[in-house]
């Protein structure tokens, strides 16, 4: 994973990759705690599954919603969107993202 898309540093082991015309990407990624992604959007779109801790995902325009371990969160493709954990909680996830990836800037939630 490029550390330059996250607030911090995130470990990863990726479960399955496929590089035909819409690649599918699978993998698990750990956030230690208050660390997330920068906003992004895959082409086709992606489903998270918190396999444990908690964390915080939001869309573009929507609320923050806090995940933990169970809940199960896709966003459409094209869709913009971060993910990570929450402040006192480590949280990992299996990540299905379908498409390329691509980067903007970092997100401004900052938890109470």
């Amino acid at each position: 994973m490029d550390p330059t898309h996250f607030t911090g540093p995130v470990t990863s082991h990726p479960l399955h990759t496929s590089a035909e015309a819409h690649p599918v990407r699978v993998g698990v990624v750990h956030f230690q705690p208050g660390i997330r992604n920068h906003w992004h959007r895959h082409d086709g779109g992606q489903v998270l599954h918190v396999v444990d801790g908690a964390g915080y995902v939001q869309s573009r325009g929507e609320e923050v919603h806090r995940i933990e371990a169970g809940d199960i969160v896709s966003a459409a493709p094209g869709e913009e969107h971060w993910h990570g954990a929450g402040p006192d909680s480590a949280m990992s996830h299996v990540a299905v993202s379908i498409g390329e990836t691509t980067w903007l800037e970092p997100s401004e939630f900052e938890p109470i």
